[in-house]
């Protein structure tokens, strides 16, 4: 068996791939941009450099504010090249979010991607004292003086290793396994983040997995859109790094759609909020017309033959068209997936396969697999993974994915590592068929006063499926009953209420209409009836405004966070008991 070699030492190799092999995709002033392997090796090479000439050298650490780029993985790989540590930071952090983790990885340097990220900086720079260099990816009218700019980043770099050609090859051949590649930040639902440190170990481990469990090769060509400081978006670019199939890079989320129609990619890695936004899209379109609304409910429900042809030419072959028509399937991880909603694109023809891990593993441990899948799991345990569940139901992970340790935390680890198995503190169990289903998160579970345990992920998942509802928190925590939050679909109730006739001056008042209340009402029960009676939601609110990520009540994965919303919407849950 051949030596195994770093993430960065693939690159080293790929920068030989044949000319005619696209690695990344890019969007410059309306145009796609094409680099071939041989042209972004050189990019990674110049950030490499650059930072080498900003004093950047062997353990070191390099935090990047950005959004989803390609200079992001440019300087991934320049920095890991050198035997640096990336820090990887949500663009969507607060001002105080961001100093946390500054402090707490004291890098060198940060990268940040804009005006907006750069303001954001100044205001905790003085608090942060070992960055000693700010380096900008866009543009900048008026740029401080104690900021580098992106072309000025890369031009000093190169001159100042003219004379050294090989250097940046030279100490990618040098990385080795057991050195620390980044250390990510924990989106923080309960608490402080916490700073994972993952090794090339541990990339590679997930790599070589991934390859194993999914049909991708270098023929294929992915559109990328999960942020880089989530590791699931990470993964993405390590195995297209591996492999070598072509990296879209979506301008937004606000424009995936149009983006998805231009690159038309073979398979997509998404979180399932974007899925069900897809289907709710679709549903918004349809309930507007009451014609076609019976139609799809007629075809949808459909298990012969000739129904199902017919759907498939008034429905869904128009869905796959919109998502580019040539996806072969789709790996979503992150959270979970409804089973209903995994039924019906499949139904539609697309797979939708959803996998399991968490930063603290590199991402995946189980996945399902095109060729074995069953919906309503996380599928099962890729090849370098033992699962193993505790009497409690935990699921507890070994293998070479596990995390190093949390940075300067050896007390938080302990508690999570213990007798060579890392504990998740996600409750699962297995199938008949050996597949992993996760019931929820330990810490999540409500104990209602009665003594009986609730786990509020199932519930969320349930009241999500009706296309009035866009975010869920389900609170009963020492309470005699459960309640919801509930916030609203916008596009879809405001379709509703123009199809209803209703009369609102703005969608605050919109939400709070006793019309619109009837209707999540209805939605409400008709969860229940899934539900066993102390399970049951007894009284639920209308929140006029969506949760989001700038407020702090969603994290950038989307994941609702308990403990802010508790606080935060105290009142409002004092009065459903009330």
């Amino acid at each position: 068996m051949s030596e195994r070699k770093t993430i960065t030492q693939h690159l080293l190799e790929g920068r030989n791939r044949p000319a005619k092999w696209t690695a990344v995709r890019f969007k410059r002033h309306k145009q796609w941009l094409d680099l071939n392997w041989s042209d972004y090796y050189r990019s990674c090479e110049a950030c490499a450099l650059g930072l080498a000439a900003l004093g950047i050298v062997k353990g070191d650490r390099v935090a990047i504010i950005a959004n989803t780029r390609w200079e992001w993985g440019a300087l991934d790989f320049g920095t890991l090249g050198l035997g640096a540590v990336t820090i990887p930071v949500y663009q969507s952090n607060r001002g105080d979010e961001i100093e946390f983790i500054i402090k707490n990885s004291e890098p060198k340097v940060v990268v940040v991607e804009d005006v907006a990220q750069l303001r954001k900086w100044e205001q905790i720079a003085k608090r942060c004292p070992t960055v000693e260099h700010v380096v900008c990816i866009e543009p900048i009218d008026e740029k401080p003086g104690a900021v580098t700019g992106w072309d000025d980043f890369l031009n000093n770099g190169i001159a100042a290793y003219t004379d050294q050609p090989d250097f940046y090859a030279t100490a990618v051949a040098a990385n080795k396994l057991s050195d620390l590649a980044t250390i990510v930040y924990t989106s923080g639902t309960t608490g402080e983040p916490k700073g994972v440190m993952i090794s090339h170990e541990q990339i590679l481990s997930e790599v070589e997995d991934l390859v194993k469990a999914y049909p991708i090769s270098p023929l294929d060509s992915t559109l990328c859109f999960l942020p880089f400081a989530h590791v699931l978006g990470r993964a993405e670019l390590w195995l297209h790094t591996y492999l070598g199939f072509t990296l879209n890079y979506a301008e937004s989320i606000e424009k995936l759609k149009a983006n998805l129609k231009e690159v038309r990619p073979t398979v997509i890695i998404g979180v399932p909020r974007i899925f069900e936004k897809i289907y709710a899209g679709l549903l918004t379109q349809i309930e507007g017309q009451p014609w076609r609304k019976k139609v799809f409910d007629f075809l949808n429900g459909a298990e012969d033959f000739a129904r199902n042809a017919l759907a498939d030419v008034m429905i869904y072959s128009k869905l796959r068209e919109g998502l580019g028509g040539r996806l072969r399937f789709v790996v979503s991880g992150g959270a979970a997936l409804d089973p209903k909603l995994a039924n019906f694109f499949q139904k539609a023809g697309l797979l939708i396969l959803e996998g399991y891990g968490l930063t603290e593993t590199t991402a995946a441990i189980t996945v399902n697999t095109p060729g074995t899948y069953q919906f309503g799991t996380v599928g099962k345990p890729l090849t370098d993974v033992e699962v193993k569940l505790a009497p409690d139901g935990e699921i507890l992970i070994k293998s070479h994915k596990v995390m190093t340790g949390y940075y300067k935390d050896p007390a938080a680890t302990a508690l999570v590592i213990k007798d060579g198995y890392f504990h998740t503190g996600d409750v699962g169990e297995f199938t008949d068929k050996g597949f992993l289903r996760i019931t929820d998160r330990k810490k999540d579970l409500i104990k209602t006063a009665g003594g009986k345990y609730v786990a509020p992920q199932k519930l969320e998942g349930l009241l999500k499926t009706s296309p009035l509802i866009s975010n869920v928190l389900i609170h009963g925590d020492k309470r005699k009953y459960v309640v919801a939050l509930v916030t609203l679909n916008e596009p879809y109730v405001k379709t509703l209420a123009r199809e209803k006739g209703w009369t609102f001056r703005d969608f605050k008042t919109l939400s709070q209409l006793p019309e619109l209340r009837e209707n999540v009402r209805k939605a409400v029960a008709q969860v229940n009836t899934q539900l066993a009676s102390f399970e049951t939601i007894k009284n639920f609110a209308v929140l006029p405004d969506d949760f989001t990520i700038e407020r702090g009540e969603l994290t950038p994965s989307l994941k609702v966070k308990r403990k802010v919303c508790d606080e935060k919407f105290k009142d409002v849950i004092e009065q459903l008991y009330s």
